[in-house]
């Protein structure tokens, strides 16, 4: 049976929260920078939307360097525990398609790969129509779109997902790899650096399928015998590596818009509440418990704040929960008096639960 791989990959991920955030910045040039602190527009280009990379804005810029290139666009520094909610809340529906919970992996907080080889039975069309469903569901979740790519391992797969950016969806199955790949330059691997690539234009290598029948003695004498064997399989389309989620990589968070924009304890906090109960819920399908309590609030000016309580041994009780929530916020509202729009919850230290563990305990 034929692997069957989704990688999926949010679009302009950090811009495209601050739109939906704000409407008022759609159609605009939207920078999202990571400042250093060390003066005004200090940093670098975390992402930008669309219409701000037609000026040449590019991740990984000097956000100085950005403003010269478009005066016009709007700054905003990075709300990285903000997005990490989002980011939750659309790796949930991810894994809820995966085979199982162990073939989900998140590579970085904007994209994953899910394995679904058994759910689609060697069958590229379920994949498709599965793909379109994710797409789906994070728009009506989140209001925001993804692209994704679909493959027989996860090198295709993530090639895949750059092939229609924004909001496409691309399959490659196992007979559409070489043509997908020959063609290609040695930099548009994954995983092929500048250097690497560099070196194989000096040997006379300017295509992938070039690099797919190289002599592997060659590639050995010029990479070592690690790499240069895994660069003929990559140049051929194969890629083992299982799809496994990574180590210290795992939480679970829930955010929510409230009704309206408040400092009311006892509108807030049934809101807590009820997200504090689908955490619990999914602590339990996962057979994990948790040590970290995080409160997320967004207030009315957009700007996150957090509150974290470490507990003293990992729990899965929805009593605990509830009553770390409940201190984290009523202390939030007493230092501050900006009304909340939006508010969250997250756990993290995440264990898997002993056997002795009782269904009762998580109640």
């Amino acid at each position: 049976m034929s692997r069957i791989v989704v990688h999926v990959d949010m679009d302009y991920f950090y811009a495209a929260v601050e739109e939906r955030e704000d409407p008022s910045l759609r159609g605009r040039s939207v920078v999202v920078c990571m400042y250093s602190g060390r003066g005004e527009h200090r940093g670098s280009v975390s992402t930008s939307n669309y219409t701000a990379r037609k000026y040449g804005i590019k991740s990984g810029m000097p956000c100085s360097r950005a403003i010269k290139l478009n005066q016009d666009a709007v700054f905003l520094p990075v709300r990285k525990e903000f997005y990490t909610e989002v980011s939750d809340s659309i790796m949930e529906v991810l894994r809820s398609h995966a085979d199982s919970d162990e073939s989900f992996e998140q590579i970085s907080i904007d994209e994953a790969f899910i394995e679904v080889t058994a759910n689609c039975n060697d069958d590229f069309e379920c994949a498709l129509k599965l793909g379109e469903d994710i797409k789906q569901k994070i728009l009506e979740k989140e209001q925001l779109t993804c692209s994704v790519g679909i493959g027989p391992n996860k090198l295709i797969a993530k090639m895949a997902s750059s092939e229609n950016k924004p909001n496409g969806i691309t399959v490659i199955s196992q007979h559409d790899v070489k043509p997908f790949l020959e063609d290609r330059t040695p930099s548009q691997l994954w995983g092929v650096g500048d250097v690497t690539a560099g070196r194989l234009e000096q040997m006379g290598i300017k295509k992938v399928g070039q690099l797919a029948s190289s002599d592997i003695v060659s590639l050995t004498d010029a990479f070592g015998k690690k790499k240069g064997s895994w660069l003929k399989k990559a140049a051929q389309g194969m890629d083992e590596s299982p799809v496994r989620q990574r180590e210290g990589s795992e939480q679970i968070g829930r955010i929510a818009t409230l009704p309206e924009n408040s400092s009311e304890y006892d509108l807030i906090m049934p809101v807590l509440d009820n997200l504090a109960d689908d955490v619990i819920r999914k602590t339990i399908e996962r057979g994990v418990s948790f040590r970290q309590v995080t409160l997320i609030v967004i207030t009315s000016d957009f700007k996150t704040q957090t509150r974290n309580h470490t507990l003293q041994r990992a729990v899965a009780e929805k009593e605990i929960l509830r009553s770390n929530l409940d201190k984290l916020l009523t202390t939030f509202l007493e230092e501050n008096k900006s009304a909340i729009r939006r508010i969250g919850v997250r756990v993290a230290g995440l264990q898997e639960v002993s056997s002795q563990t009782t269904l009762a305990s998580y109640f």
